[in-house]
Parts: structure tokens; sequence; C-alpha cells
């Protein structure tokens, strides 16, 4: 798995971020309307992972990895239907208050991030930690 291929990226129309091993800086504006973006994001290692970001209902922004615990190996992540992010390979449905709130199962995994001045930032280490899911 993973090892610098692209091929475990689900297929989204997701913004390619180019800055291996650095830290991901989003402009608040960017992910404010409630729809989820979609990113790819590339390791130091030329490693590739996936990941959504989406104001949710309650208006919290959250992140969370374009995978999950159960469904990761068919590599075909989440879309978004009104407020809830759908699983790609079951169908099971997610409300948005509750990326980052609820983990393991079919759940997106969460993936830690932070609201400094207008960016949510997103660590390297954390993405890298979710690196086996790609």
């Amino acid at each position: 798995m993973g090892g610098g291929s692209s091929e475990g990226v689900p297929k989204t129309n997701a913004q390619t971020i180019s800055a291996p091993g650095q830290d991901v800086q989003i402009p608040l504006s960017e992910v404010g309307d409630g729809k989820a973006k979609f990113y790819n994001y590339t390791l130091a290692d030329n490693q590739k992972v996936s990941f959504f970001v989406v104001k949710s209902s309650d208006g919290i922004i959250r992140a969370a990895f374009n995978a999950c615990d159960v469904c990761y190996e068919h590599r075909r992540g989440y879309r978004q239907e009104g407020d809830d992010m759908v699983c790609n390979n079951c169908g099971q449905h997610f409300p948005s208050d509750r990326v980052n709130e609820v983990k393991g199962g079919c759940n997106p995994a969460p993936l830690e991030r932070k609201v400094e001045g207008d960016h949510l930032v997103i660590k390297a280490s954390d993405l890298r930690q979710g690196a086996f899911y790609f």
C-alpha cells in the first residue's frame, strides 16, 4: 500500500497541494460555505494522502481523511449529499457535525486541525499518520 503511488488516492475533484512535508494552510474563506472541499497532499516521500474539509451545520470547520477504518481498502472515499458525508463504498451517511467527533467503523477518519488567524492549519505530521489509508 502507498509507497508513493497515487493509485490509492480516491478520485474526486480534489485540489492538489504541492508542499511536500510542509504543514497545510487553507484560507478559511475557501472552506466556509458548507460545501466539502477535497484535497490531495503529497508527503515528503511522495506518497499521496487525500482529505476533506467542511464547515459543518453547527459552524465548525472540520477535517477528515477521505477514508475510513472499514472501507479504506476500496479507496473510494466520500462525497457530500446535503449536510451529510456519504461513503462511496457502502453508502452510509454521516452528518457533517459528527466529523472529527466520531471515529472508527465507517466514519470519516478524523484529521487534527486548528484555526490560526484566517487559515485552517493541518500539520504534515498529522497527515503522515493517516498515510496507511492510501
